[in-house]
C-alpha cells in the first residue's frame, strides 16, 4: 500500500501543470482536485507510515524486553550461584545442588531472552532505517504540496488576469464597433454643412445687395450727368437771347 501511495504522489508531482491548465475547460477547479488529491495521499501515506513506526515501537518494546530480561535473568543467576556456594561452604550439599540447579536455569533463559535480543537486533535497524526513508518522503510531499499549492494560486491568478483582459479587450473591441462619439462626429459634420449652407446664402444675399447699390449709383451719376446737361443748355440758352 505504501509503495501504491508513493507511486500516486510522484506521478502527481510529475505532472504538467502548465499543459493542464491548456487543456482544462475550468483551471482552478482542475487545480484545487489536484490540491485535494495530493493532500488525501498524503493522508494516507502518514496513515500507512504512523503504522510502520507503530510497529517499530512494538519491535523496540520487544528487544528492550528481551535485553531487560537477559539482564534479570543473569543477576538471578549469580545470587543462585552465590547462594548455592554459602550452603556448600557451610557444608550443606543438598541446598547448594539446589541454588546450582537454580542457577543453571537462570542461566539458561538469559541466553535464551540474549538470543531473542540477537534474532531482533537486525530487523530493527531494518525497520528503523525503513521509518527513517519514510519520514523523509513524507517531508518531500509535504513540500512538493506547498509547491503544488503555490503553483495553483500562481496559475489561478495568471487565468484571472488573462480572463480580464480577455473581457476588456472585448470592451474596446466592442467600443470599436458602436463607438458613440462617431455619431457625434457624423452630427457635428451636418452642422457644419448647415454653417456653410448660411454662409454661402449670406453670401449670395450680400452680392445681390451689392448689386442693388451699384445700379443706384449709377443712376445717380445718370442724373447728375442730366442735371449738367440741362444746366449747360440754360446757358446756351441766356448767351443767345443777350
Amino acid at each position: 500500500m505504501k509503495q501504491s501511495i508513493f507511486a500516486r504522489v510522484a506521478q502527481l508531482a510529475k505532472a504538467n501543470l502548465n499543459a493542464l491548465l491548456d487543456s482544462a475547460e475550468d483551471p482552478q477547479k482542475m487545480l484545487d482536485q489536484m490540491v485535494r488529491d495530493y493532500s488525501e495521499n498524503i493522508r494516507e501515506a502518514e496513515a500507512a507510515v504512523a503504522q510502520t513506526i507503530g510497529n517499530l515501537r512494538m519491535a523496540e518494546d520487544d528487544y528492550a524486553r528481551a535485553v531487560d530480561d537477559a539482564g534479570t535473568w543473569g543477576r538471578k543467576a549469580a545470587a543462585a550461584s552465590r547462594k548455592a556456594d554459602e550452603f556448600r561452604a557451610a557444608g550443606n550439599g543438598v541446598d547448594a545442588d539446589k541454588f546450582d540447579a537454580l542457577a543453571r536455569l537462570a542461566l539458561q533463559r538469559q541466553m535464551s531472552a540474549e538470543a531473542t535480543a540477537k534474532a531482533q537486533a537486525p530487523a530493527l535497524a531494518a525497520q528503523n532505517e525503513v521509518v527513517d526513508k519514510l519520514k523523509q518522503g513524507l517531508d518531500q510531499m509535504r513540500g512538493k504540496l506547498s509547491e503544488l499549492t503555490a503553483k495553483r494560486n500562481q496559475l489561478v491568478n495568471r487565468a484571472r488576469v488573462a480572463a480580464a483582459q480577455s473581457q476588456v479587450h472585448d470592451a474596446l473591441k466592442a467600443l470599436d464597433t458602436g463607438d458613440p462619439t462617431s455619431a457625434i462626429g457624423r452630427y457635428e459634420e451636418r452642422i457644419r454643412r448647415q454653417e456653410a449652407t448660411v454662409r454661402g446664402q449670406q453670401e449670395l444675399a450680400a452680392s445681390s445687395l451689392d448689386a442693388q447699390f451699384a445700379s443706384l449709383e449709377d443712376l445717380g451719376e445718370q442724373t447728375e450727368v442730366e442735371a449738367r446737361l440741362a444746366a449747360l443748355k440754360s446757358m446756351d440758352r441766356k448767351a443767345i437771347d443777350n
